[in-house]
């Protein structure tokens, strides 16, 4: 293909993988931020002032329909729309408001953004308002960093972090951390190979230029991109096909006694729990036999447990799998999780199966071998 086809063809724009549901959300916070905003801003100003409503449209952009981006963060707009107006203020008292002041505003803001790491693209539309706005921002003078441009932004931002909170996004935006089942300083088991958190920042130094994504995020998308290449490969497995079907288990009404001899006799770490009926109750496991294995008090040793019946030891809130899940969507909770054994139940909760950590090892390294 001619590399001039090539050039032509990325002004072309590219599909957006966003869903519906975060487009509606992004008009709608968007609309209520402004609609404050709008109100905050003409009791400043005692009349509607498009260049001013212009930088505060910007920032909505930003805080609603991508509040994921580091250049929407909170310390990003009052930050970055702060110092930005007192540098275009600075500019218009001492350069005048001509095109030379405008410029030297909107790359004096960007220099000041970036040396605070608060880097947000309305703040260039802040600094060059603060030169170019007329009279009724020349006449609030420094003033115009307070109010309107900080107070509207402290508004647009607490509007922000109320609806997207409300609407379960996650603002100001981290990337969801797993903690560590053993509470160790260890990575988690899936991290300690192949790309590691250190190897993208490395990567993304190595660009030599900004990107709108923070590595923490990059991190999260190649693990879901490598489940999901683990699911294109082993798709095929499911936990029907490794599970134990000879269920060892014991009922809520048998004793303690009994249920720590099964354990011992069959050389198990953990029993299913099950009714009459067949359903799960629940699941009891070595630790359980103990006095406050809830909240153990590391200065002492446990003691055995003096209830008499599975019922009053056992754990009533228990993971489960289905027959038809696929082998692979359970790697991570047996790696990163800290589960070492889950029952399988079919559509009516009755038991019809356990799967181990060595089931699923066994079964990784067969299909991989």
């Amino acid at each position: 293909m001619h590399p001039l086809f090539l050039w032509l063809r990325s002004f072309w724009p590219a599909p957006l993988s966003v869903s519906r549901r975060e487009i509606w959300l992004g008009c709608l916070g968007a609309g209520l931020g402004l609609f404050g905003s709008e109100g905050l801003s003409h009791l400043a100003l005692g009349e509607l002032n498009p260049w001013f409503i212009a930088p505060m449209g910007a920032s909505a952009v930003l805080l609603f329909a991508v509040p994921a981006s580091p250049l929407a963060q909170p310390w990003s707009i009052l930050g970055g729309n702060l110092v930005s107006a007192l540098i275009g203020v600075l500019c218009a008292h001492t350069l005048g408001h001509g095109g030379l002041a405008a410029g030297v505003a909107g790359a004096g803001a960007i220099a000041a953004m970036f040396a605070l790491r608060c880097l947000h693209p309305p703040g260039g539309a802040v600094a060059l308002t603060a030169v170019l706005g007329g009279p009724a921002i020349s006449q609030l003078g420094y003033g115009y960093a307070l109010w309107p441009v900080a107070a509207n932004s402290a508004l647009l931002l607490g509007l922000a972090l109320l609806f997207n909170n409300l609407m379960q996004r996650r603002y100001p935006h981290q990337a969801a951390s797993q903690p560590h089942p053993h509470r160790t300083a260890d990575r988690l088991p899936s991290a300690r190979l192949g790309v590691s958190k250190e190897d993208l920042e490395a990567a993304v130094a190595s660009q030599g230029q900004l990107l709108d994504i923070s590595p923490d995020d990059l991190e999260q998308i190649l693990t879901r991109a490598q489940l999901q290449a683990s699911r294109r490969k082993w798709g095929d497995v499911y936990c029907r096909d490794i599970m134990s079907r000879d269920v060892i288990h014991v009922r809520p009404l048998d004793s303690v006694d009994e249920a720590w001899a099964r354990l011992a006799r069959h050389k198990v770490k953990a029993l299913p729990v099950i009714r009459l009926d067949g359903t799960l109750a629940g699941i009891v496991s070595l630790h359980d036999f103990f006095v406050g294995h809830s909240a153990p008090d590391p200065r002492k040793m446990p003691v055995m447990s003096t209830a008499r019946y599975v019922a009053d030891i056992m754990t009533r809130k228990v993971r489960v799998a289905r027959p038809e899940t696929l082998m692979v969507d359970l790697v991570a909770l047996f790696s990163d999780g800290g589960l070492h054994h889950m029952p399988v139940v079919d559509e009516q909760l009755h038991v019809v199966g356990m799967i181990t950590q060595s089931d699923v090892v066994a079964a990784l390294f067969k299909t991989g071998s």
